[in-house]
């Protein structure tokens, strides 16, 4: 294979970086993953993933876990209310949802996000993952890379796999393409149930969307029980700062969200009013759709740090794990002569699969936030 003997890096431990690093030491690759996490209980894992059949389920079909998967995935929490700002419900398939399971073309198994990286690390060989490692720089050395990193270590890698999300410090070294900002602004916060009781008896262990005046509330119930939600606006790109708020400072920012999402109802507020602080406001970015670079032969990109995209088709967990097991094939097809060749046609593929994805998540963006949304959206639950 082309990569016998070869040194691989991957920096970044997230879905895509540790599904990469399960693929390739099942060919028997020399494989280290670079995290800057301390240490795998260093954060809180963000809100739960639905894994789609033809790329996140495959990929965790490949890499041997699929059985354990089917005991961690959370049954039931792919179930979904839509309501109006006013808190009344027009779609509810807690009763009327169709039991699907694995196989079937739209089973979307949910998982928390923790448990899913647990799965990951403990499926890879011993001293696998080298926690603390926060990437500064790297220069090129003989045929592969000198890597530096926070804490003052360094190794040597013949080739490098960038992993390392939206704000990936690899990319600068292969493009100098930028993201483009798309315009919407997900204030992500997290509640306990106790401290939102009429949610909780809402939510019922599933989802809800929301949408009115062109805004949204997107919640999700978490495996602990707590409640993770985004308030999704249009704004200007300055809005953090310009806006003045304290993200810190819960009385504030129920002030803001009284004042700004004025026409919704009081049961929203107790996610305000409760919140775990700080809130975080998130800025949605893109990459352009016919981004290109010159491939190289020692490195190249995975997930987010190759496509970052909106969350609004629920593709970009699931396009990064699709991106592992599709770099992880051609890195170990004997069809390919040269690395070179081997990466180019897994980034051709890539780049191609990416922005489908990303202008259908774009376009959800615009249905999700335009002035008939609920309608919108409830013609596509509907089936219409």
């Amino acid at each position: 294979m082309l990569i016998d003997n070869k040194s691989i890096a991957i920096v970044g431990g997230g879905p895509a970086g540790l599904t990469l690093a399960r693929l390739l030491q099942l060919k028997g690759a020399d494989v280290k993953v670079y995290e800057r996490d301390l240490n795998k209980y260093a954060r809180v894992q963000g809100s739960p993933l639905d894994m789609h059949e033809d790329s996140g389920l495959e990929a965790i079909r490949k890499a041997g876990l699929l059985e354990v998967f089917k005991k961690t995935f959370r049954p039931g929490a792919d179930r979904t209310l839509i309501m109006n700002e006013k808190a009344q419900i027009f779609f509810n398939d807690h009763e009327t949802k169709p039991e699907e399971n694995f196989g079937h073309e739209h089973f979307r198994p949910e998982i928390d996000r923790g448990p899913l990286r647990n799965m990951l690390l403990d499926s890879l060989q011993p001293e696998t993952v080298v926690w603390d490692s926060h990437f500064l720089s790297m220069e090129r050395q003989n045929e592969g890379w000198f890597l530096h990193f926070k804490n003052g270590t360094t190794a040597y890698a013949d080739l490098v796999i960038a992993a390392d999300g939206a704000n990936s410090k690899i990319r600068p070294y292969l493009t100098d393409i930028q993201p483009v900002y798309s315009g919407v602004i997900m204030l992500e916060g997290n509640v306990s149930k106790e401290n939102a009781p009429q949610i909780d008896a809402l939510v019922k262990g599933g989802k809800i969307m929301a949408f009115g005046n062109t805004q949204n509330i997107l919640l999700g119930q978490k495996g602990n029980g707590d409640l993770g939600f985004y308030a999704s606006f249009k704004a200007d790109e300055n809005w953090p700062a310009s806006s003045g708020l304290d993200f810190s400072d819960n009385p504030q920012m129920l002030a803001w969200f009284k004042t700004e999402y004025s026409e919704w109802s009081p049961v929203w507020e107790e996610l305000f009013e409760n919140a775990v602080t700080p809130f975080i406001p998130r800025l949605i970015y893109y990459m352009p759709f016919d981004q290109t670079w010159e491939t190289q032969s020692n490195l190249t990109l995975i997930g987010d740090a190759a496509h970052v995209m909106p969350p609004f088709a629920g593709e970009g967990a699931n396009m990064a794990m699709l991106d592992a097991l599709d770099l992880s094939e051609h890195l170990t097809d004997k069809n390919y002569e040269t690395l070179q060749e081997a990466i180019a046609g897994y980034e051709q593929k890539m780049r191609k699969r990416a922005a489908i994805a990303t202008q259908e998540s774009l376009e959800n963006g615009e249905r999700m936030h335009s002035e008939n949304s609920l309608t919108t959206m409830l013609d596509f639950f509907n089936g219409h």
